[in-house]
């Protein structure tokens, strides 16, 4: 037998919409899922009900995400490039990545880390293509306190001199190129050979370059290298190197710098250094310290 509540029901109203859309979701048997909803119904309510949205305008941006959703391919992420310009995905990350002090900070995966970087030998040249600065990356990863991590993995990706990802151009440059996986070595380093990356722009030819050129924004990011750094007990870390002295590095539109990992890539005039790490002289060379933090599970 069916029972009956004497409760009064709660019919939608302007004033009360966000506790009733709220409520639909009180069943849930996930919690966190059920604590999400719910906080997501009272703000995207309360934003609507802040800014007086019209209808015109509510259409207007389930188009702009319908176009965003229907930009997005095997190599392309239009909600990534999204949620980077409206800093939700730096935020999240910073929310993440709560580190220890001494902990190298992290930073946006980024939209292009969309293939698997090919397993490569300590030195290898991960640069495929003709043209660009020489350049060596140098690093090392450890844990925080200090003790090296040997046979870490350390994925590297990058644009050109350019500006483009392999995945932006693939009919002009080699498959993979500017990617590299490594293993840091016994005591815990690194080196690759690779080319000064050019500072770009975002994509610009979908949704969110409209609305970055409707709000008079730019699109563009400093020059940088991408690494993902992890090995076992630790958490892996998503992070860049950014070049000194790039253009925009107090404007990045994905909001993705931090002061400490702005590096210098000095330029070295030395025949014998560079028939050491086999390339032309002269050549540029950045540092990296991965500082990785213990996982305590």
């Amino acid at each position: 037998m069916s029972s009956v509540s004497n409760e009064p029901r709660l019919v939608f109203t302007e004033d009360n919409s966000a506790e009733v859309a709220a409520a639909a979701f009180d069943e849930t048997t996930d919690p966190r899922l059920r604590d999400i909803l719910r906080s997501l119904v009272r703000h995207l309510h309360a934003f609507a009900k802040d800014v007086e949205l019209t209808q015109t305008e509510w259409e207007a941006g389930i188009e702009f995400l319908t176009h965003t959703g229907q930009k997005c391919d095997a190599t392309r992420q239009e909600f990534i490039l999204l949620s980077d310009v409206l800093g939700l995905s730096m935020l999240v990350d910073s929310i993440t990545n709560r580190i220890p002090v001494g902990a190298t900070e992290t930073t946006v995966l980024g939209p292009f880390h969309m293939v698997d970087s090919p397993p490569r030998a300590l030195g290898d040249d991960i640069s495929l293509a003709d043209g660009g600065e020489p350049c060596v990356v140098t690093g090392t990863v450890a844990s925080v306190d200090g003790t090296p991590l040997a046979g870490a993995l350390v994925d590297v990706w990058q644009a050109d001199e350019k500006g483009f990802y392999d995945v932006q151009n693939p009919d002009l440059v080699p498959d993979l190129n500017l990617r590299g996986l490594f293993n840091t070595d016994a005591n815990g380093s690194f080196h690759f050979k690779t080319i000064v990356p050019a500072h770009y722009p975002i994509p610009t030819d979908g949704p969110v370059g409209q609305l970055l050129e409707r709000t008079k924004r730019h699109p563009y990011r400093p020059a940088h290298i991408h690494f993902i750094a992890g090995a076992a007990g630790h958490h892996p870390i998503t992070t860049h190197i950014f070049v000194d002295g790039s253009p925009y590095l107090d404007s990045d539109a994905v909001f993705g710098v931090k002061e400490s990992l702005v590096v210098e890539f000095s330029l070295v005039d030395d025949p014998q250094q560079a028939e050491y790490y086999g390339t032309s002289n002269p050549f540029r060379h950045a540092h990296i310290d991965l500082v990785l933090t213990a996982d305590p599970s």
